[in-house]
């Protein structure tokens, strides 16, 4: 019965004052955001800066981290050298790898070094 007078654009006895109606509601909005008490605010700034860091922290434990995932390139080096010996390189193929090897164990190397 009430959703017969709203439709109408009336007024159920039954509801109450402003119910139906489609002006907007005083105190919702931006304009009444940004008219909050000091108190608010601070309480509205304080519930962001925690999602924020939830989120942060969801995110941080969720995404691989890359230094964990990729192997060393000791350890390519080790696997490759493996394989040639097994037959499954050839000699120039097995020089390239350790080419480019080389240079990003001395990349690693010199990182390691500059962390301790």
């Amino acid at each position: 019965m009430a959703a017969a007078y709203i439709i109408h654009g009336m007024r159920s006895p039954a509801l109450p004052l402003g119910a139906g109606s489609a002006e907007p509601r005083p105190g919702i909005g931006m304009d009444s955001f940004w008219r909050l008490e000091p108190e608010k605010l601070v309480l509205w700034i304080a519930a962001l800066a925690v999602l924020a860091a939830v989120g942060y922290y969801v995110f941080a434990k969720i995404r691989p981290k890359a230094s964990q995932k990729e192997p060393k390139a000791s350890e390519w080096l080790s696997k490759f050298r493996e394989w040639h010996d097994e037959g499954g390189l050839s000699d120039q193929e097995f020089r390239e790898i350790k080419t480019t090897l080389a240079l990003q164990l001395r990349d690693e190397l010199r990182d390691t070094d500059e962390t301790v």
